[in-house]
């Protein structure tokens, strides 16, 4: 059966993340966290930030934040270089989504309860984030910061919710819909 369309689980609901108990929940398909410089000691040379956070509170699925994260790395990697960079996902994907599967086909009425016992079985997993939360940032000298926005603008088009980019130097605080927010 095919994967659902990014809009059917967009909108927040409670977080479903309790895996103890949960038979059946798939794992976080994300490899990687951080990616290029990684280590405390090459990331001192870079001077600047760019951050990526969303407009909207929402759910973004594994699959499409691991699409997101490919794209970003794959530009930054191939125009950088990876000592050249420092790029971090910031959120995991803890909540478990649930689907009610339904079948759509000639006879397919006799062979489903339609809402009687429609908890669902868990298909997937995503992010809950809220409007603001930084999602993705990037270190980069100053000379590439151009080359970070493309990246970030490149992930943005694989994100369900609207999201912007905010840049700051190294250290400083990141102006965030009106609030400032320190990056570790």
């Amino acid at each position: 059966m095919p994967l659902r369309p990014g809009r059917c689980y967009r909108r927040l609901k409670r977080p479903y993340t309790r895996t103890k108990y949960i038979h059946g929940a798939p794992y976080a398909q994300i490899p990687k966290f951080e990616m290029g410089a990684t280590k405390p000691k090459d990331r001192e040379k870079f001077t600047d930030v760019v951050a990526l956070f969303p407009l909207v509170s929402g759910q973004i699925r594994v699959n499409s934040l691991e699409a997101a994260r490919q794209m970003a790395y794959k530009y930054l990697s191939a125009t950088l270089t990876d000592q050249n960079f420092y790029l971090k996902l910031t959120k995991y994907p803890h909540h478990v989504i649930r689907e009610n599967k339904m079948l759509a086909m000639a006879g397919a009425d006799r062979l489903q309860e339609g809402m009687r016992q429609s908890f669902g079985v868990p298909t997937g997993r995503a992010v809950q984030i809220k409007r603001g939360d930084v999602l993705f940032y990037v270190e980069v000298e100053a000379k590439n910061v151009n080359h970070a926005k493309i990246a970030l603008k490149r992930a943005m088009s694989k994100l369900a919710i609207p999201c912007r980019m905010a840049f700051a130097k190294k250290g400083e605080p990141i102006l965030i819909l009106g609030k400032e927010e320190a990056l570790a």
